[in-house]
C-alpha cells in the first residue's frame, strides 16, 4: 500500500503543540496595513489555536 501523504499547504500553515493542540497564524496581516491600528496588527502577530470544530479537518490534512 502506498504511503499516506500530508497536504503540503497544511504542513506549512499549522504546527502541533506538545499537548496535541494545533497552532495557526492569524489572517489579515499580509498587506493593506496602513489602515489597521497598531494594537490590531500586534494582536494579529500572535499565534492562535484551531477551533475545535475545525480541528478534525486539519488533523486529517496533517495525517495525525
Amino acid at each position: 500500500m502506498p504511503k499516506v501523504k500530508t497536504k503540503s499547504s497544511a504542513k506549512k500553515r499549522f504546527t502541533v503543540t506538545g499537548t496535541g493542540k494545533i497552532r495557526r497564524k492569524h489572517a489579515y496581516k499580509s498587506h493593506i496595513l496602513t489602515k489597521k491600528s497598531t494594537k490590531r496588527k500586534k494582536n494579529l502577530t500572535k499565534m492562535g489555536f484551531v477551533h475545535a470544530s475545525d480541528e478534525g479537518r486539519v488533523r486529517d490534512m496533517l495525517k495525525i
